[in-house]
């Protein structure tokens, strides 16, 4: 017979699944995709290790962001503007606004161009529709129910794209081995690069300790904050590692696909129609439909991100309700909906949204460790030096991959 403690203890658990899986989709959205689609159909199964080694790093970095929201009841954003100096929250609050719009580009653009492909229309009309949408789940829905959506929209792109898989029969083995073995060439950092900063997205980081708080993951007891702790990890273990999942099988198709028969893709649209003939009609349908629910969600990710932060460097209340949320909001997607109407080359676009991303990154890190370890802020739940190594680590790695991105920019081969 089950003991019912622990039955109820699983039951409860249950219920602190969300927030992970509200930031996942964040880093499967169209960025992801152009990134992935680049790196498969051009250097085969070979930078599949980066997708490994990215969601190693933002489990624990989501983890530390999600930490520092139970412990302090504070957002990253919040906890930048009460320890850090005006100058420097003008630049960390600067550069992730950035960040925020340079992720709704993607976002945006990534929605537009699935409802170009489903129904046929230009892009430009795409994008105002999809814009449209967005907006106004966002400024309709609560936490909560945008969760449950993001599930849904999270269960559906993982069985498209594993449907894909089996359409596509790729070479299992090579992919496995790619998946642990690092290769990096001068060549290959500009994409490595972009999906680095497609799953380690810097809003999503700044989102994931605001979403815990909308949760009222309220602790009236030590033993009680240590058990909320434990059900976060497990929720943000869950949600990424399915994120890795579909990742790599965003990368797999590709190279099985397109780097299998010498088609070099330049556009997403074009990887949609090349897939027809390659892999079915159904693997082009599948694409598309999964597309416009990646680029629904994580456009609702980014906008709440960008709300998150707006006000919570300028010290108002968080919430998306308020004038200010919602002014952070249109801040952040405006300018994107506008630039994607003039655009002309998406898919390049795409993939320098992430790189843009890539490149903030360490101007999010650096907070995250400086507050996660301070006992002034975290009192006895400050990172010990396992986490601060950890934590150094990831801002060493991210670093030394911008540096090659900036040598291979002056013509530096290695």
């Amino acid at each position: 017979m089950k003991n019912p403690f622990r039955l109820a203890l699983n039951l409860e658990l249950l219920k602190y699944l969300g927030p992970g899986f509200l930031v996942t989709v964040g880093f499967i959205d169209p960025g992801n995709w152009a990134t992935n689609i680049a790196g498969g159909s051009e250097f085969n199964y070979s930078l599949l290790w980066v997708i490994t080694l990215s969601t190693l790093m933002l489990i624990f970095l989501q983890h530390m962001s999600a930490h520092l929201g139970i412990v302090t009841g504070d957002c990253l954003s919040e906890g930048c503007r009460r320890w850090f100096p005006k100058w420097a929250n003008f630049i960390l609050g600067g550069s992730i606004m950035a960040a925020c719009i340079a992720t709704a580009l993607a976002e945006f653009l990534g929605a537009a161009i699935g409802l170009t492909i489903l129904f046929r229309i230009p892009l430009p009309v795409s994008a105002v529709i999809s814009g449209a949408l967005i907006l106004s789940l966002v400024t309709v829905q609560k936490y909560d129910q945008i969760e449950h959506l993001i599930i849904s929209f999270v269960s559906i792109i993982g069985f498209c794209y594993l449907l894909e898989l089996y359409l596509v029969s790729p070479e299992w083995g090579e992919a496995a081995r790619a998946s642990v073995m690092p290769s990096l060439s001068s060549s290959k950092v500009f994409i490595a690069m972009g999906m680095l900063g497609a799953v380690v997205m810097p809003h999503n980081i700044y989102l994931h300790s605001e979403v815990i708080q909308k949760r009222n993951w309220k602790a009236t007891t030590e033993e009680r904050k240590r058990q909320l702790l434990r059900y976060e990890f497990f929720d943000t273990l869950l949600a990424m590692g399915t994120g890795w999942i579909i990742n790599s099988a965003m990368v797999i198709v590709a190279a099985a696909v397109f780097y299998r028969h010498g088609v070099i893709v330049n556009d997403v649209r074009q990887a949609a129609d090349t897939l027809r003939p390659l892999a079915g009609d159904l693997a082009e349908l599948l694409f598309a439909i999964a597309l416009v629910c990646a680029g629904v969600s994580s456009s609702i990710t980014a906008c709440l991100a960008g709300g998150t932060v707006f006000t919570g460097y300028l010290g108002k209340e968080i919430d998306p309700q308020k004038k200010w949320f919602r002014t952070g909001v249109l801040i952040t997607a405006v300018p994107a909906i506008i630039f994607i109407i003039f655009l002309t080359d998406t898919y390049r676009a795409l993939i320098w949204s992430q790189v843009v991303l890539s490149i903030q990154l360490p101007l999010t890190i650096l907070p995250l460790i400086l507050l996660t370890r301070s006992p002034k802020v975290m009192g006895r739940y400050a990172n010990g030096r396992f986490e601060n190594l950890l934590l150094y680590i990831c801002g060493g790695v991210i670093s030394l991959l911008n540096m090659l991105l900036l040598l291979s920019f002056f013509g530096v081969k290695f």
